[in-house]
């Protein structure tokens, strides 16, 4: 067979991702406070891009024709005044002194510790108690490693065999110094297990050579299973006293170093605000704080110039392309959010009129068919979210669960199930806690058909004990 060059037609579709399609991609799955840094981000690499201070301007500004408001640049105003007539030395004087009373003296004004403040670490806390203590120049660098290897809840993460190398006395010398660190507050820090920790806390609350120091001593895991009958046995005692000695017990700290946490507290600033007026819901983006862009008018009629070169009206003409490109994904994004909020305020009309029992199970596709978007993209709208309701707060991906069938009934979202969980377990007797096969059961009743296994992982997931270490016997 002879080989032969041939030109046919092919008709074929491809998807293609552009820069573009990939910015608007990943403002869309942006949140709110990630999409203000990366707005100030292209603010300081685009020089056509401009923030629009006063609202009035900012409205405009049309989006859909790609133009911009331009403002008129007012001429300087003339003056007669020379140079050389000015007061210099009275200007110095006033300058940057407009934000403070001219009469307020430098020992008035308020220093920067008043203004930059930082909590103390457990480290830091230990670390300034040690250098009170007299110790030697050895053992100052052994109590240093011991403080530099507790970890954020007051435990010693390593052993002293570690620990003692490079010392002269060795464990011995090590476990000296550690004894002195753990008669530091907060009471039990050092300590290299719970047990330890209870103990240290005990012995410096003068509650020595007593019953509770004998039961953390001796009977620490019939503790744990709450055995206070066989502890009571074994001591000769009644069981009401072991119950007291371990209420006494439960009031320690175990995590000593939870008051020096240094987890900052995440503050949510909602995407989505769903307010009622009368009987309808009204959705509201949060635009607070949210740049209003456009592109700046004088790179717009530099751009006009005859006399520019070309290589600088190609770069102009490529961040013009780029501003507008963005400012449209920019609206694109907030459009997409609006309409996915308002097919859940929709959906979920219920659970904003009753509360959580009357959440609706709902997935990904139910929102984009009523959209008419396709589910990645909603999947990257309700990602890193939030939305305030008059129920509360909430994640956007909150409203998504996988739903439960009810015998005879519509199905039930399985955050109904995890609160029902909670309520029941709330109100059970302290002395006889529901097992997860009675709460299955009870569920039962309800007509929800849910496995033993199924409430045991409900319950886990709301870090509720199971019903052997709830169990209050006094």
């Amino acid at each position: 067979m002879a080989l032969e060059i041939k030109q046919s037609l092919k008709l074929s579709q491809q998807l293609i991702m552009t820069p573009q399609l990939q910015q608007a991609i990943r403002l869309l799955q942006l949140s709110r406070l990630e999409l203000v840094e990366y707005i100030d981000q292209e603010l300081c690499e685009n020089p056509v891009l401009e923030s629009v201070q006063d609202e009035s301007v900012a409205g405009d500004h049309n989006i859909e024709n790609g133009g911009a408001a331009e403002e008129p640049v007012p001429e300087p105003a003339k003056t007669d005044i020379s140079i050389n007539e000015v007061e210099w030395e009275n200007y110095l004087e006033s300058y940057g002194r407009d934000s403070m009373p001219a009469d307020q003296s430098d020992s008035d004004r308020s220093g920067f510790e008043s203004v930059l403040t930082r909590s103390p670490s457990l480290a830091d806390h230990l670390l300034w108690q040690f250098r009170l203590t007299d110790f030697s120049e050895e053992e100052a660098m052994i109590g240093a490693n011991i403080i530099g290897n507790l970890d954020e809840n007051g435990y010693l993460t390593v052993t002293v065999e570690e620990l003692a190398p490079n010392t002269a006395d060795g464990p011995s010398q090590v476990e000296r110094v550690l004894k002195r660190i753990q008669e530091f507050d907060p009471l039990g820090v050092a300590a290299r297990d719970l047990r330890e920790c209870l103990l240290i806390q005990v012995r410096l609350l003068n509650l020595g050579n007593t019953l509770v120091e004998t039961i953390l001593q001796d009977h620490f895991d019939a503790v744990v299973r709450r055995d206070f009958a066989g502890i009571g046995k074994k001591l000769g005692i009644p069981t009401q006293e072991v119950a007291q000695a371990v209420e006494i017990i439960g009031q320690l700290e175990p995590k000593p170093g939870r008051s020096f946490g240094t987890d900052n507290p995440m503050y949510i600033s909602p995407d989505i605000f769903v307010y009622k007026l009368g009987d309808d819901y009204v959705v509201l983006l949060n635009d607070d704080g949210l740049p209003r862009l456009r592109v700046n008018s004088f790179y717009r009629k530099s751009f006009d110039l005859q006399n520019i070169d070309k290589q600088s009206k190609d770069y102009i003409q490529e961040k013009m392309r780029s501003a507008l490109w963005l400012i449209r994904s920019i609206h694109q994004r907030q459009r997409t959010i609006y309409k996915v909020a308002c097919s859940i305020v929709r959906f979920q009309r219920e659970f904003l009129d009753k509360g959580i029992e009357y959440l609706r199970p709902m997935v990904l596709r139910d929102v984009a068919e009523d959209v008419s978007m396709h589910e990645s993209t909603v999947g990257r709208v309700t990602s890193g979210k939030y939305i305030h309701t008059p129920q509360g707060v909430f994640e956007l991906k909150y409203f998504f669960n996988t739903g439960i069938k009810r015998i005879g009934d519509d199905d039930i979202a399985s955050e109904s199930i995890k609160n029902r969980v909670r309520t029941i377990i709330k109100n059970e007797d302290p002395a006889r806690p529901y097992s997860d096969q009675a709460i299955m059961e009870i569920l039962r009743r309800e007509n929800v058909s849910l496995a033993r296994r199924t409430v045991a992982k409900y319950r886990e997931m709301l870090k509720i004990l199971p019903s052997n270490k709830r169990r209050k016997s006094f």
